[in-house]
C-alpha cells in the first residue's frame, strides 16, 4: 500500500489516494451516526437506566444530540489549526479523535457493571466524536478541494457521496444483527459489533492520511498567524453566505433519514442515490457551474416538498414511500453535489479550512441536530402531519438566499 502514496506516483493514483483517505474520516462520522440512532433504544437501556424506558431514550437521545454543541468548538480549534499546520495534519489528528471516541463506545462497561461511571463514559465518548466531527469536514473538503482546481466540484463532492455508502452499511448492520439476533443477544454483545466495525476502520484512515501528500495549493500558500481572527474579520459575509448554503443540506438529510414511516429499504435506496450521484453533479458543475444546480434543486425542494409529503399522507406504503425517497434522494444529490466546491470557492485558501469548518458545524449543529425535535414540535403545535415539509421549505428559502448572495460575489 505505501507504493501507491509515495510521491512520484502518478498523478491519478495519488489523487484517487486522496479521495479514500479524505472521505474515510467523514465515512466513520457517519457510520457512527447511523448506528448510535438505530440502537438508540439499546444503549439508552445499557447504559442510561430510569424507572420508565421513555426517559432512558430519551437521555440517550440527549446523548446523540451533545455532538452538536462539540462541532462549532472542534471547528474553531481544528480549523485554525489546518490552516496554520495543513489539511493533512489536521485530519490525521480528527480521525485519532474519532477512533478514540467511537473505541469508548465499542468496549464501555455497562451501568450494571459500573454504575454511573457507564454513562459518564459514552457522554465523552460522544463530545470527542462531536469535536472531531467539527473539524473534519472542513479540513477533508479542503483537502479534496485542492486536489485538481478544475475538477474541484468532483473531488469535493466525495465528502457528501462518502456518507451514502456508509448509510448503506451502517443500516445493513442494524438490520442483519436486530433480524439475526434475539433481544437478549443485542443487549449482551450483539450491538458493540458495528462500532466495533467503525474501531477497525480508523486506523485504516490514520495510515492512509499519514501516506498521502500536502496539496500543492497549501504549500504554495503564505499561512496566516491567525486564520480564526481574520475569517471572522475579513470574511464575515462569506461565513454567513456558506452556512445559509448549508441549511438546506442538513434539515434535508437529517429530515429524511428520520422519517416516522422510514424503512431499512428506504434508508437504503437514499444513501445508495447519494453515493451513485453525488459525484456525478459535482462533476457537471466543474463544467456548468454551482450555481445552476444548486439553484434548480433547491428551487425543486422549495415547491415540491409538500406535495410530496401530502401525496405519501394519503396513501403510506411501502411503494409510495421508496418513490418519495427517491425523489428527494435526487433532489438533495443535485444541492450536495455542488456544495462542497461551491463553499470551498467562497474562501481563500489562507483561511479555507476556518471558514468550512465553523459554517458546517454551526450549520449542522442549528438546523440539522435539531431536525427531529424540530419537525416533532411542528407537528405537535399545528396537529398537522405534514409540518415537516414546512421546515424543509424554510431551509430551502434560507439556501436561496445565500446562493444569490453568492453569485453577487462572483461564485458562478
Amino acid at each position: 500500500m505505501t507504493a501507491l502514496v509515495q510521491t512520484g506516483t502518478p498523478q491519478r493514483t495519488r489523487q484517487w489516494n486522496a479521495v479514500i483517505a479524505a472521505s474515510i474520516g467523514n465515512a466513520l462520522e457517519w457510520f457512527d451516526f447511523v448506528v448510535y440512532g438505530f440502537f438508540a433504544i439499546t444503549i439508552a437501556r445499557l447504559f442510561f437506566p430510569a424507572a420508565d424506558e421513555g426517559t432512558s431514550l430519551l437521555v440517550a437521545l440527549a446523548t446523540f444530540g451533545v455532538t452538536y454543541f462539540m462541532r462549532p468548538l472542534g471547528a474553531i480549534v481544528l480549523g485554525d489549526y489546518a490552516d496554520r499546520h495543513g489539511r493533512k495534519a489536521a485530519f490525521s489528528l480528527s480521525i485519532v479523535l474519532m477512533t478514540l471516541g467511537t473505541g469508548i463506545i465499542a468496549l464501555a462497561p455497562t451501568y450494571a457493571a459500573i454504575g454511573l461511571w457507564a454513562p459518564i463514559l459514552i457522554v465523552l465518548a460522544r463530545c470527542i466524536q462531536g469535536f472531531s466531527a467539527g473539524g473534519e469536514f472542513g479540513a477533508a473538503t479542503a483537502f479534496l478541494a485542492e486536489q485538481h482546481p478544475e475538477r474541484r466540484g468532483f473531488f469535493a463532492s466525495w465528502q457528501f457521496a462518502s456518507q451514502g455508502l456508509t448509510t448503506v452499511l451502517a443500516t445493513a448492520f442494524g438490520a442483519v444483527l436486530a433480524g439475526a439476533l434475539s433481544v437478549e443477544q443485542l443487549d449482551s454483545w450483539g450491538w458493540r459489533i458495528p462500532f466495533l466495525f467503525g474501531l477497525l476502520i480508523g486506523p485504516v484512515g490514520y495510515y492512509l492520511r499519514s501516506h498521502v501528500e500536502e496539496t500543492a495549493e497549501f504549500r504554495s500558500t503564505h499561512v496566516r498567524r491567525a486564520p480564526l481572527r481574520e475569517a471572522f474579520l475579513e470574511g464575515k459575509k462569506r461565513l454567513l453566505i456558506s452556512f445559509g448554503a448549508v441549511v438546506l443540506c442538513t434539515v434535508a438529510m437529517y429530515t429524511i433519514l428520520f422519517l416516522p414511516s422510514g424503512s431499512f429499504l428506504a434508508t437504503l435506496l437514499n444513501g445508495s442515490l447519494q453515493m451513485v450521484l453525488i459525484p456525478v453533479v459535482g462533476a457537471w458543475s466543474d463544467r456548468h457551474g454551482r450555481l445552476p444546480l444548486t439553484f434548480c434543486s433547491a428551487f425543486a425542494l422549495l415547491v415540491g416538498i409538500y406535495p410530496l409529503f401530502a401525496w405519501l399522507a394519503a396513501a403510506p406504503t411501502l411503494g409510495n414511500l421508496l418513490i418519495f425517497q427517491a425523489v428527494i434522494g435526487v433532489l438533495a444529490a443535485g444541492y450536495m453535489g455542488a456544495l462542497p466546491a461551491l463553499m470551498a470557492e467562497l474562501f481563500p485558501t489562507s483561511m479555507r479550512t476556518t471558514g468550512l469548518s465553523v459554517a458546517y458545524s454551526c450549520g449542522v449543529a442549528m438546523f440539522g441536530g435539531f431536525a427531529p425535535a424540530i419537525n416533532a414540535w411542528l407537528i405537535e403545535a399545528t396537529g398537522n402531519s405534514l409540518a415537516p415539509s414546512f421546515y424543509l421549505m424554510a431551509a430551502a428559502l434560507i439556501s436561496i438566499a445565500a446562493l444569490t448572495a453568492a453569485r453577487r460575489l462572483g461564485i458562478r
